[in-house]
């Protein structure tokens, strides 16, 4: 695969000014060995994407240590534009994550260290936060990464806030995302704030992808987040939880569809999925809730009715406690805008 993949460039958070006051920027995205190839391919075809989009506005560079080919931690080959020596410095500087950042480059992480904060905008995917903290980039910010590297991030780098939730985070000029696809979602995000959102709902479109995954989303559905209980009834449970939000959900009608005490039932239920019954049923009823503040144009009362949560206030509330906005804000934030 050749590394140039497309012409591109980006912006700050800020939102773009119109598209003929507009420079090109360079997005620079950094190659090493054991590489994660959606890490690289899966932001690249965005910023690609809105190149052809809107041509003039993203220039894409790749580059690694020495120049020469590297090779993906799937044996795929990736051949740069040249090296990191040689690059200029960009507007946007990605960094993929990989097998290759467990125990990277000392000359890399020196390289990150020292042209990190020359970029304008400094962002990861994947473990590729766990470069930028060893490099010391971190430090003080809020960061997450790959579900299951938050702890090493955590336990490594203590002056860094993982948050082991988000699909990305922001923090300033820094932005990290999950695992692997995350950084589409991440890359979306800013080229809406670049571009406008009728470009990024053109490319996700075009990738076939949600553009509206929203960086707060938890990394897992609620299904995902939770493991899968092992003995039928309790799965059962589950999946009539997750079909039947706006039922009673109470641990005693919950334990009743199991035929176990609800004693039993809580316990079992703990044991073998990792949650209480009721914070999986509070996941879940705010999962739908968002599903349907995103997808429809159903009004509050009538989706707190249908999440089970009754009334607006108390999805008001569970809103507030676990986003930290109102349904009503989070809808204007976060629901697509009308196509026409």
């Amino acid at each position: 695969m050749a590394g140039k993949v497309g012409n591109s460039s980006l912006r700050s958070f800020r939102r773009a000014p119109r598209i003929g006051c507009m420079a090109q920027r360079t997005v620079l995205v950094v190659l090493f060995d054991g590489v994660q190839s959606l890490d690289v391919t899966g932001p690249l075809e965005v910023f690609a994407g809105a190149e052809k989009a809107v041509p003039g506005t993203y220039r894409i560079r790749t580059a690694s240590l020495d120049g020469g080919p590297v090779r993906a931690s799937s044996g795929l080959g990736l051949v740069p534009d040249g090296s990191l020596a040689g690059a200029p410095v960009p507007h946007t500087l990605l960094v993929p994550g990989g097998e290759g950042t467990r125990r990277p480059d000392a000359r890399l992480v020196e390289w990150v260290r020292g042209h990190g904060p020359r970029a304008a905008r400094l962002v990861s995917v994947c473990t590729g936060a766990i470069l930028l903290a060893e490099a010391g980039l971190l430090d003080g910010r809020r960061a997450t990464t790959h579900w299951a590297y938050c702890d090493k991030l955590a336990r490594d780098h203590p002056a860094v806030r993982v948050d082991a939730d988000p699909v990305y985070v922001r923090d300033g000029r820094v932005a990290t995302s999950a695992g692997v696809t995350s950084g589409i979602d991440l890359a979306l995000a800013l080229v809406e704030e670049d571009l406008g959102r009728d470009t990024a709902l053109t490319i996700a479109r075009h990738l076939v992808v949600f553009l509206r995954r929203p960086g707060n989303q938890a990394q897992f559905s609620a299904q995902l987040a939770a493991q899968s209980a092992t003995r039928e009834p309790l799965r059962d449970v589950q999946q009539w939880i997750t079909e039947h939000p706006a039922a009673d959900l109470s641990v005693e009608a919950l334990a009743a569809r199991a035929r176990l005490s609800p004693r039993h039932f809580a316990r079992a239920f703990r044991a073998e999925t990792g949650t209480t019954p009721g914070r999986y049923v509070d996941r879940v009823r705010l999962e739908h809730a968002r599903r349907l503040l995103e997808d429809t144009a159903d009004g509050v009362e009538e989706i707190s009715r249908a999440s089970g949560y009754g009334t607006p206030e108390a999805m008001r509330r569970a809103f507030v406690r676990a986003l930290g906005t109102g349904p009503a804000e989070y809808r204007r934030r976060f629901s697509p805008a009308p196509v026409t």
